[in-house]
């Protein structure tokens, strides 16, 4: 009985395609004036918690005692040309200054137009590399310092932030002038 169940449950279990998990980003200071937006020709993204912890030795042997979670998310990209977001970043980064980041599953819908299961977190910009081999195309290396544990919610992604997660079926019929 216990392997049919778990039969039945893999038989209704999907995977989560990794181009499914898109993140948005936007300065802060600038939330009045700009909505957040995807970095362009994302190779992959990560997101890492951390906990360090202490032993004190007792007379009944060791305890540990957790420390403070650190959150991390990375980025690897290839440049886009004059892409505006990333001079963004930068600069940001330079100034100390606080970014939004949201973490966004496209196989996730939620209720409401363009909503889907998501997180939001809020700090800094940490490490910026770009590299430029002599044979390839230039690619950034991003990763983001997180302040606190994020908050879990639904997350807006405009059809076009989804089309450059993944191409949307056309027709071959004219779109217009």
């Amino acid at each position: 009985m216990r392997v049919r169940e778990l039969q039945g449950l893999q038989l209704f279990a999907e995977a989560v395609q990794g181009k499914k998990i898109v993140y948005l980003f936007r300065i802060k200071s600038k939330a009045a004036s700009n909505d957040a937006k995807t970095i362009a020709f994302t190779t992959e993204n990560g997101r890492t918690k951390s906990k360090d912890a202490d032993s004190t030795m007792t007379k009944d042997g060791p305890i540990r005692t957790p420390g403070t979670t650190e959150t991390e998310i990375t980025v690897s990209s290839i440049l886009a040309k004059g892409d505006e977001l990333i001079d963004e970043l930068e600069d940001a980064m330079d100034n100390d200054e606080l970014m939004e980041v949201w973490e966004a599953n496209l196989a996730e819908a939620s209720s409401g137009s363009n909503k889907f299961k998501g997180m939001y977190f809020q700090g800094y910009l940490t490490s910026f590399e770009k590299t430029s081999p002599a044979d390839d195309f230039v690619e950034l290396s991003l990763t983001f310092g997180l302040n606190g544990a994020g908050k879990r919610g639904d997350v807006t992604v405009t059809a076009e932030q989804q089309e450059a997660a993944e191409y949307v079926f056309a027709d071959t019929q004219k779109t217009g002038a």
